[in-house]
């Protein structure tokens, strides 16, 4: 059982005026809306997250709660959201959920590529899978802890284009050449369940307390969604706007305020169609995608926003050059620094 003294920490009127007020300057930046803290300093991103382990142990989440609650609250010039995450099977969670045979190795998830061929697969019956039960179970005990401070993190939800390689691998990217209505029922049945998956989720959790996965560096003000975009630089642009952009567009399109688009890879081949994509309000690049800020921050839209983790091929000094601090949320543990004059 949660103690009383995490129980106040973890609902303290005055933390969470803190951390509503830190929402309300990134609302500002997504708006375009300038105040004190975006006219003076580019905003900085590093949450703190607790894992809440199986549900089995029926303490699992108030372990991770008070884990939190016996965090230092840090009052520096740099947003730290504190968030619960549960992510079973990291980026195949959905793979287990249609059929796939999902395993470890060490501390990575892998999973065997189905047999069945690509167009032949069916909507699952997800609500009575035990992992999709587990996740449930999670979330309904934070929501039975009645704390309001921390946000809490869906499990990776992933993007169609992600989870149609890992089922079928590279027979998914060759159907696409050869066979679209089978590429396509496919993809179909699995944003489908994407969607039903964020839509439960968003039915469950209060909008306010409600993120998608890395709350740490990928927080968004509430009401924003986010999908994984890993795989499409495995795509032509002109692919990728011909089977996934309506897709991910649509998947967005069901959060209030659109969302989020992670990249790691090379993806500006797909700059044209992120412009195009009216939900699509932030791009989060990190390793190999963060080397082309200056493309996605000239080719976007004014009202996207940039979420960088500052590596050796894009040190901070130069996105700072690149970008002015305009448009830009930097990901990294230090204090926000200000804008070049």
């Amino acid at each position: 059982m949660l103690s009383e003294e995490a129980k106040l920490i973890l609902s303290d009127p005055e933390r969470i005026k803190r951390r509503d007020e830190w929402f309300s300057r990134l609302s500002d930046l997504f708006d375009g809306r300038n105040n004190e803290y975006s006219d003076r300093y580019v905003f900085t991103l590093t949450g703190a997250s607790a894992y809440a382990g199986m549900p089995s142990d029926r303490e699992c989440v108030n372990w991770a709660l008070d884990k939190l609650a016996k965090m230092p609250e840090f009052t520096g010039n740099r947003f730290c959201p504190l968030c619960i995450e549960y992510n079973p099977m990291g980026v195949h969670f959905i793979d287990y959920l249609l059929g796939a045979n999902v395993y470890t190795n060490g501390h990575q998830w892998y999973n065997d590529t189905l047999d069945t061929p690509v167009g032949s697969l069916e909507f699952p019956d997800y609500e009575s899978n035990p992992m999709w039960i587990d996740a449930r179970t999670i979330a309904e005990q934070f929501l039975d802890a009645g704390v309001t401070l921390p946000v809490f993190a869906t499990p990776i939800l992933s993007s169609p284009l992600n989870i149609i390689v890992n089922l079928y691998g590279e027979e998914a990217l060759v159907a696409m050449m050869e066979d679209e209505e089978a590429v396509r029922h496919d993809l179909e049945v699995i944003n489908t369940l994407i969607r039903a998956l964020h839509k439960w989720y968003r039915d469950n959790i209060p909008q306010r307390q409600l993120q998608c996965t890395v709350v740490t560096q990928r927080a968004q003000p509430p009401g924003y969604g986010q999908l994984c975009g890993c795989t499409s630089h495995l795509l032509s642009g002109g692919m990728y706007r011909e089977y996934i952009m309506e897709l991910d567009d649509a998947l967005l399109g069901d959060y209030q305020s659109g969302g989020m688009i992670h990249l790691c890879g090379a993806h500006t081949q797909h700059i044209e169609a992120f412009r195009s994509m009216p939900h699509l309000r932030a791009v989060q690049i990190n390793d190999r995608a963060a080397a082309d800020l200056e493309e996605y921050y000239n080719g976007l839209r004014e009202d996207q926003i940039i979420y960088l983790n500052p590596c050796d091929k894009m040190p901070l000094e130069e996105a700072l050059a690149i970008t002015g601090g305009d448009r830009l949320v930097i990901c990294s543990p230090i204090e926000a620094p200000e804008k070049p004059a």
